[in-house]
């Protein structure tokens, strides 16, 4: 049990954080753009109770952490009414790249810090910064995992937004239609495919190489501390 609420404690908090300012960017490049939506809904701070789901962003990564299964969540979306963007076709990709944006650029600056940590401590850190180190490799993991995965060019998803603006609009606003069974998409893909068959596993297969990829990067650049 002490080993369980210690994953918990080392992912569920860096998930949180990630997915916050994952939202959040959302609703501020959609203000850059004219849509002040998110702002006038108090959905722009980064208070993390502001953007609570209580199923994905508390009770679903609770239990994946305690069963000792890799952490999985989301928050509430940022509200974007896309009608008050100057451009909504091209300035709501924009908006959609902003969340996976903010998390491959959380990801690369825990890189650096992760590095200033091997040059402060060593290689044997105390109990209060191995703690502090494994919440910031956690951290970036799961940056770069939600960067990648919400990438997928399905809706909801973010990738799904750019791949709407970049159709032509009538076959975009058909596109679009698709986000209303995004949530069982995402448990057929997720949950019950790799349930069925390891082969099935589509959303591994997909994000897998990518992430293996960006990771392997930030490993090469702690490589020059240690």
């Amino acid at each position: 049990m002490s080993d369980a609420i210690y994953q918990a404690a080392t992912w569920i908090v860096p998930l949180v954080i990630a997915i916050v300012f994952h939202e959040v960017a959302h609703g501020w490049v959609a203000r850059l753009f004219g849509d002040p939506t998110a702002g006038r809904m108090g959905r722009l701070s980064l208070n993390p109770i502001r953007h609570v789901d209580p199923i994905g962003t508390i009770i679903l990564p609770m239990g994946l952490a305690l069963a000792g299964a890799p952490i999985f969540g989301w928050a509430k979306p940022v509200p974007v009414d896309k009608r008050r963007l100057r451009n909504p076709r091209v300035h709501m990709m924009f908006v959609a790249l902003a969340g996976p944006g903010m998390n491959f650029m959380l990801a690369a600056l825990t890189f650096v810090a992760l590095g200033a940590l091997l040059v402060g401590f060593g290689q044997n850190p105390g109990i209060a910064v191995a703690f502090i180190n494994a919440n910031l490799i956690n951290f970036a993991i799961i940056n770069v995992m939600l960067g990648v995965f919400n990438l997928l060019p399905l809706p909801p998803f973010d990738g799904g937004h750019v791949v709407e603006g970049l159709l032509p609009p009538s076959l975009g606003r058909r596109y679009a239609r698709l986000a209303r069974y995004g949530f069982p998409l995402m448990i057929l893909l997720i949950v019950v495919l790799p349930m069925l068959s390891p082969r099935a596993a589509v959303v591994p297969q997909l994000i897998g190489p990518p992430v293996e990829w960006i990771l392997g990067l930030g490993a090469r650049f702690l490589s020059l501390f240690g």
